[in-house]
């Protein structure tokens, strides 16, 4: 297991993706600064979605011209087509830019056809050239949704998933991010394709991106973690994932909520570098700022401390 844990706080984005009512762009700064108060040294800002389309991301830019900049952080900021790096760049160039810029495929053919509107071949030729612009002026990251099972073609071979890793490699991302999209992975799958990742593709540092549909999110991290995976999103009170209303969501379709998995590696031990009383600030202003509870175990029960353990054994 690493001692290099980074977990990349995925609220801002991923966690906003599919909200009905998006706080405005000062909560969202707020909010923002104290995921990176807490310790976070990745964390997924924006996107550069059409403002048309996904109104909730139309800030982008002002968000970004508004966000602290402490050293060692990186701000990510998803990309779903050229015109979104050409924003990007403008951004970079006007000095308010994010520092990661992330592309997305997906693993099968119906799925891609169906979110994308494209096929995969067309959909890594924008891929391509959208790598194309942003390489030498942002960290690029390779998204793979569907990595772990597609509600259309079932079971998603790992030897695919390593195959479009190396070409995410062969374009210049150094992260690539594996997404179990509608949370049907287990540890042994996670195991198998993690450990077949950083085996066949050394150069891309592999990002588990996991969704606790089934409730196996947190157990899939510590799959990950044993095959020898550093890397991992999360999300606030595990909010985000894919929204229920299409036709293959059902449920609570959410991240593995930042909370439970943070609280789980130090317990385990492990050295992840994020301050817990701070990461439990951010997880109550998030709950705040969206209006309701969220699906944080630990935002329920509260930080477990070993001399609250050893005064409940003197009370039995």
């Amino acid at each position: 297991m690493s001692n290099d844990i980074v977990i990349c706080e995925c609220f801002a984005r991923d966690g906003l993706q599919h909200e009905v009512s998006v706080p405005v762009t000062a909560e969202k700064v707020a909010l923002l600064k104290r995921f990176q108060d807490a310790g976070f040294r990745r964390i997924e800002a924006t996107s550069y979605s059409h403002p048309g389309r996904v109104p909730g991301f139309a800030d982008a830019s002002e968000l970004l011209a508004a966000l602290p900049r402490p050293a060692g952080v990186f701000h990510k900021a998803t990309c779903p087509n050229p015109r979104a790096v050409e924003r990007a760049i403008a951004d970079q160039d006007a000095g308010r830019g994010a520092e990661e810029l992330s592309f997305l495929v997906s693993a099968t053919e119906s799925h891609t056809e169906r979110n994308l509107r494209a096929s995969r071949a067309e959909q890594w030729r924008r891929v391509e050239d959208m790598a194309r612009m942003a390489k030498g002026r942002f960290r690029m990251v390779g998204v793979i949704s569907m990595a772990l099972g597609c509600p259309f073609e079932g079971e998603v071979a790992a030897s695919s998933v390593a195959e479009d890793a190396a070409h995410f490699a062969d374009l210049g991302c150094e992260l690539v991010t594996i997404g179990d999209t509608i949370g049907s992975g287990t540890p042994t799958a996670v195991r198998s394709l993690f450990g077949k990742m950083l085996a066949d593709v050394p150069a891309i540092t592999p990002v588990a991106h996991f969704h606790d549909t089934r409730g196996t999110g947190v157990a899939n991290c510590i799959a990950a973690l044993e095959a020898g995976a550093t890397h991992f999103d999360s999300a606030m009170g595990g909010v985000g994932g894919h929204p229920t209303r299409i036709s293959y969501g059902s449920g609570d379709t959410g991240n593995v909520a930042t909370e439970d998995l943070v609280t789980l590696l130090e317990a385990e031990g492990l050295p992840h570098g994020i301050d817990l009383d701070a990461m439990m600030r951010a997880s109550e202003a998030s709950e705040v700022a969206l209006g309701r509870r969220l699906l944080s175990r630990v935002a329920r029960t509260g930080l477990w401390r070993a001399k609250e353990n050893d005064m409940e054994r003197e009370s039995v």
